[in-house]
């Protein structure tokens, strides 16, 4: 009885697949349930087609299993997905068979859709050939070529090096500026006017006017050794050959005060909101709170050497730290209430004059030796450490910091007399100035931190556009000031 149940649903299922099997081909005589017959004609199954994208699928009831019939359409689409948008194509609906029935299939998992808003449309797809090997002929593009699943957005074009002129826009004469290495006398204020020791002479050009005023003469007897504006730009602290600090009102014209202390030269000043520091050949700091009637309110002794200059002094941007270099080769580092110093650097095995504050990272000072080392240091007086070194080739004169970008220009002296713009912290070079036949000895930047102005013992003063310009305001551009010309500063 089971046997005949077999018989009869084999019969049934060879009648749905093809009807001509059934009838006989026409004859009238029912067939050998175990040979099947076949028609004359090729009529392809269709069980495993996915119609319904096509809607051409038709309700009639299908063959096998829901559970096969979805398997069957899934992987086709799978496939048909794969051979069409590459080998990333992801799952189309809720029918999508489960990973394993993926495997067996021999199609590749994935859990992102190809047209999602977070990857990337018709990027190429990155080669992954060997680097130079060449790309065969028979290689073209396909839409399976086409990259959908790098995520992110395209890669930015490259950058370019900014561009720097190694040509000088302006040059004053200016007679009489000493070749002294532990001398400063060049200042350029707030106000954009620069100052400038000749002699026993202050002399200040205007940037805007191109205007020049003699602001004091100190007579036969003394000479000017340093100048220093303060943060506002209305005074001018003169420092002299005699060992006094005197204090002079820019607009007027008019001497302040004059404070006393020093035995000898006082070749470098430095200002904070309130206070002068003043360094000496006697080798002391003094520092002057101009508020009070005092000639100083305190002293800092820390270059002790029999032959030691203090030649180098710089506040830090917040005021709070005092950076000194003397020619005993010594950094020191003093704050605001102690009169011994917090840091103590004794790398160096040349005079310190160059100094100079970051003002992009709080506690990193950068210091340049002269002939006998040569070198550019860097450290971090939070954690007092040596961070870097650079040797330059010559004499380090000068160093600033841009306030625009993360760069800084130093000056150079024995032997190549030449101007570097560094990139930090790669310290690579940006570019090299150069023009002046004597060392480097003077440099001061302009209020919008673009220009820099040079100074040596050729007697001339030389303009440079290095830094680009602040985003945060417009730069300066007068036109008395970046005319191009060679005049005399008096």
């Amino acid at each position: 009885m089971a046997a005949e149940r077999l018989r009869v649903e084999i019969s049934r299922a060879v009648s749905v697949l093809n009807p001509a099997v059934a009838g006989g081909g026409g004859g009238g005589s029912t067939p050998s349930p175990t040979r099947m017959s076949y028609s004359d004609r090729f009529i392809p199954s269709r069980s495993s087609s996915n119609l319904a994208g096509f809607a051409l699928l038709d309700n009639s009831p299908s063959l096998g299993s829901d559970a096969s019939k979805e398997e069957g359409v899934a992987v086709y689409s799978m496939l048909l997905r794969s051979e069409l948008l590459g080998g990333d194509a992801g799952p189309l609906s809720p029918g999508t068979p489960d990973k394993n029935s993926l495997v067996s299939a021999g199609v590749r998992d994935s859990t992102k859709s190809p047209l999602s808003p977070s990857r990337n449309l018709l990027r190429f797809k990155s080669d992954s050939r060997a680097a130079g090997a060449p790309c065969h002929k028979s290689e073209s593009l396909s839409p399976g070529a086409l990259d959908f699943g790098t995520t992110g957005a395209s890669s930015s074009p490259v950058k370019l090096q900014r561009k720097v002129s190694r040509v000088p826009f302006k040059v004053l004469d200016a007679p009489a500026l000493q070749d002294d290495f532990y001398l400063n006398l060049v200042d350029w204020s707030a106000h954009n006017v620069l100052a400038v020791g000749l002699g026993n002479c202050v002399y200040l050009w205007s940037a805007s006017t191109s205007k020049v005023t003699k602001l004091c003469d100190l007579g036969h007897d003394d000479s000017v050794c340093s100048v220093a504006w303060t943060h506002r730009g209305t005074y001018l602290a003169v420092g002299s050959n005699a060992g006094e600090v005197q204090i002079w009102d820019a607009i007027r014209c008019k001497k302040v005060r004059t404070m006393e202390g020093h035995r000898t030269r006082v070749g470098t000043l430095a200002w904070n909101s309130v206070t002068l520091s003043s360094g000496s050949r006697d080798r002391n700091i003094l520092n002057h709170d101009v508020r009070v009637p005092e000639d100083y309110t305190s002293k800092l002794c820390g270059h002790k050497s029999e032959a030691s200059s203090v030649c180098g002094l710089k506040w830090s941007f917040d005021d709070r730290e005092l950076a000194s270099g003397g020619n005993d080769n010594q950094l020191f580092v003093w704050n605001q209430l102690s009169t011994q110093p917090v840091c103590k650097f004794s790398e160096h095995t040349a005079a310190v004059k160059a100094i100079a504050w970051s003002p992009h990272q709080h506690g990193l000072l950068t210091s340049g030796g002269g002939t006998a080392d040569r070198c550019i240091r860097f450290w971090n007086t939070s954690t007092n450490s040596h961070i870097n070194c650079v040797d330059t080739g010559g004499q380090v004169c000068n160093l600033m910091w841009s306030k625009n970008v993360n760069e800084l220009v130093s000056t150079h002296g024995y032997s190549q007399n030449q101007i570097i713009v560094w990139r930090y912290p790669t310290m690579t070079k940006l570019t090299t100035l150069t023009g002046h036949t004597y060392r480097v000895l003077y440099l001061s930047m302009s209020p919008d931190g673009q220009t820099i102005v040079t100074g040596a013992g050729d007697e001339t003063l030389r303009f440079w556009n290095v830094f680009p310009s602040p985003k945060s305001q417009n730069a300066v551009r007068d036109s008395g000031m970046w005319s191009l010309g060679r005049t005399h500063i008096r």
